[in-house]
């Protein structure tokens, strides 16, 4: 399973999807998910944050047919979690110190969640850990100006 954007691995994060520019998710790109994936979990977050790791984004019910995940057009079978931020939906990088890296985290899972919108990233893994069939990452790396 691949996952992909606008940046490379390992590279910087465009200030436009941060919280110096527009705070727009990326676009984000998937290919190769195992056939015997029931759907798609995405999770990112910051393990650099100086107060534990912070979570940015979690997406679940994603369609295991899903190719591009597009925050302005998500299906209406995902859902979306708590972030750290305290509210649904993408919160981008702004982070208050140095060079920090975020993790975009996505699982392949054998069976479909029946959690509500709004659920934590600790609730979602908690459903997930038994049921990951793959798992891809991309880390982009982020510091303000």
């Amino acid at each position: 399973m691949k996952i992909s954007t606008v940046f490379e691995h390992n590279g910087q994060i465009p200030s436009k999807y941060t919280c110096d520019g527009e705070d727009v998710a990326p676009i984000l790109n998937i290919s190769d998910v195992p056939q015997n994936a029931e759907e798609l979990v995405l999770i990112v977050d910051d393990p650099d944050c100086p107060i534990g790791t912070w979570v940015h984004w979690v997406l679940y019910n994603i369609p295991k047919d899903t190719k591009v995940i597009d925050n302005d057009n998500l299906s209406s079978e995902i859902k979306e979690g708590m972030t750290d931020f305290k509210r649904l939906g993408w919160g981008g990088p702004c982070p208050p110190n140095g060079v920090h890296r975020y993790y975009f985290k996505l699982y392949a899972i054998n069976k479909k969640l029946s959690l509500k919108e709004g659920a934590t990233k600790q609730q979602v893994m908690a459903e997930i850990k038994d049921n990951i069939v793959e798992q891809a990452e991309l880390i982009g790396l982020y510091k303000r100006i």
